[in-house]
Formats: structure tokens, sequence, C-alpha cells
């Protein structure tokens, strides 16, 4: 009899960086769950790819719960990616911008994984993956919501990793620099309406903070993914791949 696919859970799954995993995943021959939000660009993911879609607000314990109860089966590989970023002075940074970013970026993965790494357990075979950023392992001006809810986020991964050790469950973390996706998109247009410059002025100035010179493809960030979910990471646990061109140490 041949074996079912391993199933893969992808939040914020119809954004840059999660419509890339999903299609990295689906290459891999897992069949690929995309949890979101946003119906509208959802159902667009679903006419790209064969993916199934869940609507959901991931930072909502009850709905994580209905969630996960309406998956078509046990999922192996949980792939953290739902988040939002914003940028502002410590000062100028709301209580609502701080919390707002602790329930995107932080919120969600745990209420995530703490729902689907029981079953990983019991089955003794799982993966988790975290996406974090750059912000996870460095501070950087105007980023005090961002980089502390990202730096939970690592966190998080860390200590899943600590309880998993020695089992057939690993977690490890992607932390990658400006990615080329809406989200940055909006990061240069608020830079640009501040400065002055035009919005592609702005974005070459984010891809100039990085090493790399440039901003990093949600392609890099999925293949990096795709690594951590395989069997080939098996020995890999407790690990943040910084995806910077060199320039953060993890």
């Amino acid at each position: 009899m041949e074996a079912a696919p391993r199933r893969a859970l992808v939040s914020g799954g119809a954004g840059g960086i999660g419509r890339a995993v999903c299609a990295e995943l689906v290459r891999a021959g897992l069949e690929v769950v995309a949890l979101g939000r946003d119906e509208r660009r959802l159902r667009a993911l679903a006419d790209e790819l064969p993916v199934r879609t869940l609507v959901c607000d991931a930072a909502d314990e009850d709905r994580v719960a209905a969630a996960v109860a309406a998956l078509p089966g046990p999922v192996d590989v949980l792939v953290n990616n739902a988040g939002a970023a914003e940028s502002a002075p410590l000062h100028r940074t709301s209580l609502d911008s701080w919390s707002g970013h602790f329930a995107s970026n932080a919120t969600t993965a745990f209420l995530l994984t703490r729902a689907l790494l029981p079953g990983m357990r019991e089955r003794d075979r799982g993966r988790v993956v975290f996406i974090a950023s750059t912000a996870a392992v460095a501070g950087a001006p105007y980023t005090a919501a961002y980089a502390a809810s990202k730096h939970a986020v690592l966190g998080l991964a860390r200590v899943v990793a600590a309880e998993v050790a020695g089992t057939g469950v690993t977690s490890n973390a992607v932390c990658p620099s400006f990615v080329r996706t809406p989200m940055t998109e909006r990061s240069a247009a608020r830079i640009a309406e501040r400065t002055g410059r035009d919005a592609r002025a702005a974005e070459e100035a984010l891809a100039r903070s990085s090493p790399l010179g440039r901003l990093v493809e949600p392609e890099e960030v999925a293949a990096a993914v795709a690594y951590f979910a395989s069997d080939a990471a098996g020995c890999v646990n407790g690990q943040s791949l910084v995806l910077d061109g060199g320039g953060v140490q993890s």
C-alpha cells in the first residue's frame, strides 16, 4: 500500500513568503494546507497551486482550535510564517502596535505549535519551522515592536527544540533580511513618505542595509524551509539559518 504524502500547514500561506513556501513544499511532494485571514487571497492561491486553504485568525485561540479540528489529517510539517511589520521610533511606538506585532508574529506561532506539537510527539515524527528575521538576532533602529516580537519567535523555536531533543521532531528557524514581498514594498513606501525619496530609492536603501546588497527572494526563504522540513534535516534541531549574505551571526 502506497504511503500517504506528508502534510504541511503553512500559516500566512497567501503572503509573499507563504506563497513561495507552499509552492516549494508542493514540489517536494507534500500535501499543503495554507492558513490565512484573507479569504480572497487564499482563493487566488488555491487557483494557482494544488493546496487546501483554511480561513483563520491564528492569533485567536478558539479559531486555531477549530482550524486544527477541520484539518483532513495529521500535520507533519508546521511552518509558522504569519506575521506583520511596521516601523517607528521607540517613543512613537504605540501599545496597540506593540501588542499587534506580538499577536501576529509570536502568538500565532505559539498557538499553532502548541496545538500541533503533541501529535508530532505522539507519532515521533515532525518538523516545526519558524520564519523569524535578522531582526530576531540583532537590533535595528525604529523596529522595537517588530524586533522584540521576532526575538520572541526565535526564543520559542529554541524552547521547542529543547523540548523535542532526542525525538523524531525538530524545530528550527529561518532568519531572512528584507525579502521581496508586499510587506517590504509597504516598508519602502513608508520610508519614501517620511524621507521624500521615491519608493524605488527607498527599496534600494533597504537592500543595501544587508551585506547581500539586494533583497532576499521569497524562493530563497522557501528553499531553506524545505530543507528544514526534509528527511535530510533529521539531525538538525534548534538552529537558526540567517539569510543576509553574511552580516548577522546567529
